[in-house]
């Protein structure tokens, strides 16, 4: 007997927020499951922060419908279910990670004792243990997202919402970071979390939901069925490059993540070989020259490419 499909911790289902005139988020639709890590990915203005705000029960929707762990996210009773990390993380200067964490950790009801024993653990488990009762203020940007992370989990909540969570982190709390993910999605959890590092979520995410001018959108299937491949394309100048290629013929787009890098289609070996004979030839100092390693990096290009064409 095949297994019923996990309940979805997220459903949003035709979701509008608009300021003003500006529609931040303007027709997202779709569902994340429970026990998965699920990516939000779209460029810079897409709608990702505003869409995660709502879905955080920070924000009210224009209109359309939310659910997070099954209920409205703007429920008392459903934000305790919520672990909400922002890109940005402020904290108490003044304060020590322990004494934030278990003044989180009591807001969301745990006794005293629970909390700082769950604060301690957290902090051993993000190694933060040596800072945790130094100030905040000393505490660097990795150090803050990772304190970040142990807010957001300090109530062992059902379902996270991470906004660019690797950011700021060096290598190894990057490859630490990918294993909690992993970990809490098979604990049960409902993980979603945006990022611009799409390498970093090769080898975490379980789907993908791909945002756009505030618009939740699907990849052609062709996108990942043609013979041509994506490849990387960088110089030492940057300039010269983009107006070799536009002079060429040849479309481009930027790298995301990146000002110096851009991304070519080409159909092989042999074209990425031409390419970069003619713009050595034309003076362009070029440097690096290599196909797109990640698939996901790849779709998400040819459909960024796809939607600028419309």
């Amino acid at each position: 007997m095949a297994a019923e499909p996990a309940p979805p911790g997220i459903r949003a289902d035709d979701v509008h927020r608009a300021f003003g005139a500006v529609r931040a988020v303007d027709g997202a639709t779709f569902t994340a499951p429970s026990g998965a890590v699920t990516a939000l990915i779209g460029p810079n203005g897409s709608g990702k922060t505003t869409l995660l705000l709502v879905l955080a029960g920070l924000l009210a929707a224009s209109s359309g419908q939310v659910e997070v762990a099954g209920a409205d996210p703007r429920r008392a009773t459903t934000r305790r279910r919520i672990g909400w990390m922002p890109d940005e993380f402020g904290t108490w200067d003044a304060l020590t990670p322990t004494e934030i964490l278990v003044t989180f950790a009591q807001a969301y009801g745990l006794a005293k004792t629970s909390a700082r024993a769950r604060a301690a653990a957290l902090l051993d488990q993000l190694h933060l243990t040596e800072r945790a009762t130094a100030p905040a203020r000393v505490l660097s940007r990795g150090q803050k997202q990772r304190l970040g992370l142990a807010r957001a989990l300090v109530h062992d909540p059902d379902v996270l919402l991470l906004d660019e969570p690797a950011s700021g982190l060096d290598p190894r709390a990057r490859i630490e970071l990918r294993q909690t993910l992993r970990d809490l999605a098979d604990q049960g959890k409902t993980v979603l979390l945006s990022s611009h590092v799409l390498a970093e979520l090769e080898d975490v995410y379980d789907q993908v939901v791909f945002l756009d001018r505030g618009r939740t959108v699907v990849p052609d299937v062709s996108l990942t069925q043609t013979t041509t491949r994506g490849w990387h394309l960088a110089a030492l100048d940057p300039v010269a490059l983009q107006t070799f290629l536009d002079r060429s013929g040849i479309p481009w787009q930027a790298a995301p993540g990146t000002s110096d890098e851009v991304f070519v289609t080409l159909t092989g070996p042999r074209s990425a070989a031409d390419l970069l004979r003619a713009a050595l030839a034309d003076g362009v100092p070029v440097h690096t020259l290599a196909p797109v390693a990640g698939r996901l990096e790849e779709v998400y290009l040819a459909l960024d490419n796809e939607e600028s064409r419309r």
